[in-house]
């Protein structure tokens, strides 16, 4: 990979840890997340404006990759309001591509070769130790944890097939993306101010500095990515990309003051261990 990709995917992954933290930092993981979610809305229609219309074939999968991006927010951010950006992050993260491996075997018949297979024992064995100790004193929230992150991570890995498949019928990955970030954000501001009665209004008007900030790190991590799609074979910018699980513990320790331990560490180093070797591996 040339260093300028290289670059470009660092600072996307750091920008898609930054907002996760912003999220996690917020008094309300609730606002913080709905901060990102409409601060994303002028890059979309920005992007929307420059960009062809999607073709009507893939008006479909923008609808389901909308409401999959919502189920994904509302889990994430409630998973924050137990668990550590540090462990949270990490086990959303690095749940998705063990999910796609395992729906793979058993729905599409699927097979790995022993490379893949100690690929996915990294992550199963990292995932279980952050699941184990460390989310929370109480196990209660640490497990509530736990489970809500892999469901965050269910989530991802469904949104990533489906934006994946959409965006290609579409004929323009980051028009597609656009059209997924505006729906994604009314969808998903009916449903939180449902849970939450006036957020969306409180947020627009006293927290919409905040909001741009975030949004824009979320919709500018996930563009330059597709930019390095184009640039460097998939596998390798995908691997780079999941330098986010680290900067997310960083981001953990270093301003949060989350506790690292050394169980912690090495979960965390296995699971993205796994996530690299799956990704370079298929």
């Amino acid at each position: 990979m040339s260093p300028q990709v290289i670059a470009i995917v660092l600072f996307a992954a750091l920008l898609h840890a930054g907002w996760n933290f912003l999220v996690k930092r917020s008094d309300d993981a609730y606002q913080g997340m709905c901060a990102v979610v409409l601060g994303r809305v002028p890059y979309g229609l920005a992007v929307l404006l420059v960009y062809p219309s999607v073709a009507a074939s893939s008006y479909l999968y923008v609808v389901i990759g909308a409401l999959l991006h919502v189920g994904y927010q509302l889990f994430l951010q409630h998973s924050y309001r137990f668990g550590d950006l540090s462990q949270v992050y990490p086990m959303a993260r690095g749940s998705a591509p063990l999910i796609v491996a395992l729906v793979s075997v058993s729905l599409l018949n699927v097979s790995y070769d022993d490379f893949q297979v100690a690929a996915l024992a990294f992550i199963v064995a990292g995932l279980i130790s952050l699941a184990w100790r460390g989310f929370s004193p109480g196990a209660e929230n640490r497990y509530r944890a736990a489970i809500l992150a892999i469901g965050a991570g269910i989530f991802i890995a469904s949104y990533t097939l489906i934006d994946g498949l959409g965006a290609r019928i579409a004929g323009t990955a980051l028009g597609y993306y656009g059209s997924v970030t505006v729906l994604n954000a009314l969808i998903y501001g009916v449903a939180i101010n449902r849970l939450r009665p006036g957020l969306v209004s409180r947020v627009i008007k006293h927290h919409w500095l905040q909001s741009l900030a975030s949004g824009g790190a979320s919709f500018s991590a996930y563009a330059l990515v597709v930019w390095a799609f184009t640039r460097e074979p998939i596998a390798l910018v995908a691997s780079l990309r999941e330098t986010s699980i680290l900067f997310s513990v960083l981001l953990g320790a270093g301003l949060l003051k989350e506790r690292l331990t050394v169980v912690k560490a090495l979960a965390i180093v296995s699971t993205v261990t796994g996530v690299v070797l799956l990704r370079v591996g298929g």
